[in-house]
């Protein structure tokens, strides 16, 4: 059985899922701190990954002292915690939009406006890791990437206008 969770449909508040967060790294003994939060907060604000410049451009916004590493640091923890997603196919971060399940093993990642779609397929997975096996290699994540189009952009990319 696959599930599928797409960033642009979730059904709960960027707050709900700020308290997700907080009381997940609590329960693990983290802390998530006023900076982290602000950099979660606004991933989830935009439904979709983000680089880490356009991260740094927003925080100077809100911490106009705000430096590279002060971000970088943030994304590391987030990662680590399994808060949010590193992207390698769009060099980017996206939120993690489903915290509280470990089951969304592909994402599948638009590579021109950067939309994330979390799979759950845990039997494709295992059928991956099994091929990827039988190669003499082993898998270092437990996430897959998807490089794919989403449908507005191919719908963009097919507009008359388009030269």
């Amino acid at each position: 059985m696959h599930s599928t969770h797409n960033h642009s449909h979730s059904h709960k508040s960027v707050n709900q899922r700020l308290l997700e967060a907080e009381q997940l790294c609590e329960s693990r003994g983290k802390r998530l701190t006023p900076i982290r939060q602000q950099v979660l907060r606004l991933m989830l604000e935009e439904s979709r990954s983000l680089k880490a410049y356009e991260l740094l451009d927003a925080m100077l916004t809100i911490h106009p002292k705000s430096k590279p590493p002060t971000v970088y640091r943030a994304l590391e923890f987030l990662e680590e915690e399994g808060l949010i997603h590193r992207l390698d196919a769009v060099n980017a971060w996206t939120a993690c939009i489903d915290v509280n399940s470990h089951h969304h093993d592909l994402l599948v990642v638009c590579t021109q406006c950067g939309k994330v779609v979390e799979i759950s397929a845990p039997e494709i997975s295992s059928q991956l890791k099994k091929l990827i096996a039988n190669t003499g290699f082993s898998l270092t994540s437990n996430e897959t990437e998807i490089r794919a189009t989403c449908a507005q952009c191919k719908a963009k990319n097919k507009s008359p206008n388009k030269h």
